[in-house]
């Protein structure tokens, strides 16, 4: 790959899921690039867990609140905050993600009401706008709790509110809508990347119920749940909305929309109730961070994460980095702990290279400890950058 002489580096990794932040991620390989090399730093996310921390290294302000975690427990949690616009960016990882558990799973109880208090307090505290990154979510609930902490109150048969998780769902049997925050002049768009329905063999329960802890039997009463949920809604409050096919809008009910499976159902209540609008995670948060700006005059971008495979090239944030580049004809390569991409795959997704740092060989007498590439992935990653700088500046 030729490398051009002049122009700047654009630094834009995601996490290292286990050892690296996205913005630790890309401290470590502009150090490895060297002081001679300038250097534009903008670690991405996809709006999953560490897209707070990514928006944050952009210049977002971070904003810390206690709210109720997945299980009840108080939790603090942060969202980003705009430093001139009323732009809100929540991670629903932060306060409702299975990093938040604390013990077993809780798969047929743990609830989104943080996402919904931290939702609640940016659009109190002036945000005109929110970001909603979904994933890594602890819970089946439909965004049940996220709706509730909205004001929405979840009511059985004799009257008493429904209880936190997906299971008591089954028993929900009317909404009372007359609390909810007013969210008139909100705008509300989810960042995701995963596109499954709320209900059947592709949707919350089925898909990411088990990833949770459910266990066979928990998913059927979890699919239950979100049934009865979305049917509550279909009934009392006409909740249907509109999906693009062919180019051409065709009514459909929310529960059936790509991606209202997303975080074991959040998407659906945030489409249902907030009227969000679906975005691609990575894609909205380039747009977010003005991330095409930052290319013009670069010489090379170096994406990556911990593992480059399949799901990489399905939409995930190197692969969007990567995209965006070519459209501006500037060169990519990707870092990463290691690769599981052929050649050809890469090379269709954009990428001129890949460097892993399971390729960099360890001197551990008396044998090389793998453990090593996780605990010490940051001076790794260092030594990686290095290599990867002197291979293509040689080729100019």
């Amino acid at each position: 790959m030729l490398v051009e002489s002049s122009g700047h580096v654009v630094v834009a990794p995601d996490k290292f899921r286990g050892s690296l932040s996205a913005a630790e991620a890309a401290e470590h390989v502009v150090a490895g690039l060297g002081d001679g090399v300038p250097t534009v730093v903008l670690p991405v996310a996809d709006g999953g867990d560490g897209t707070v921390d990514a928006v944050v290294a952009s210049g977002f302000a971070r904003v810390e609140v206690e709210v109720t975690g997945p299980t009840g427990e108080v939790v603090l949690a942060a969202y980003a905050r705009h430093p001139v616009e009323p732009i809100a960016v929540i991670e629903l990882a932060e306060a409702s993600g299975l990093r938040r558990l604390r013990g077993a799973p809780a798969a047929l109880t743990a609830t989104s009401r943080g996402t919904g208090e931290l939702v609640a307090h940016a659009v109190r505290h002036g945000a005109r706008r929110v970001v909603l990154g979904l994933g890594g979510s602890a819970s089946t609930d439909g965004g049940a709790g996220l709706v509730s902490a909205l004001g929405a109150r979840l009511l059985a048969a004799d009257g008493s509110e429904v209880p936190p998780g997906g299971a008591a769902l089954r028993d929900l049997d009317r909404i009372d809508m007359s609390g909810f925050l007013d969210l008139s002049g909100v705008e509300v768009v989810v960042a995701a990347d995963v596109d499954n329905p709320l209900l059947g063999p592709h949707g919350a329960a089925a898909v990411y119920a088990p990833q949770k802890g459910a266990a066979a039997e928990d998913v059927a009463v979890l699919e239950a749940g979100l049934a009865r949920f979305a049917a509550v809604c279909a009934h009392t409050h006409g909740l249907v909305g509109a999906v693009e096919h062919d180019g051409r809008v065709r009514p459909m009910g929310v529960a059936g929309q790509p991606g209202s499976g997303a975080a074991g159902g959040v998407g659906f209540a945030a489409l249902a109730f907030l009227h969000a609008e679906l975005r691609p995670g990575i894609d909205y948060f380039l747009d977010l961070v003005d991330f095409d700006s930052h290319l013009a005059g670069a010489r090379l971008v170096i994406t990556g994460e911990g593992a480059l495979d399949e799901q990489t090239v399905r939409g995930k944030a190197p692969a969007g980095v990567a995209k965006a580049a070519a459209k501006a004809g500037v060169p990519v390569v990707a870092i990463c702990g290691r690769c599981d991409l052929p050649a050809a795959d890469l090379h269709a997704a954009g990428f001129q290279a890949a460097y892993a740092l399971v390729d960099l060989p360890l001197d551990t007498p008396p044998a090389p400890d793998p453990s090593r590439y996780l605990t010490e992935a940051g001076p790794l990653l260092r030594r990686l950058a290095g290599r990867l700088w002197e291979e293509h500046t040689a080729t100019r």
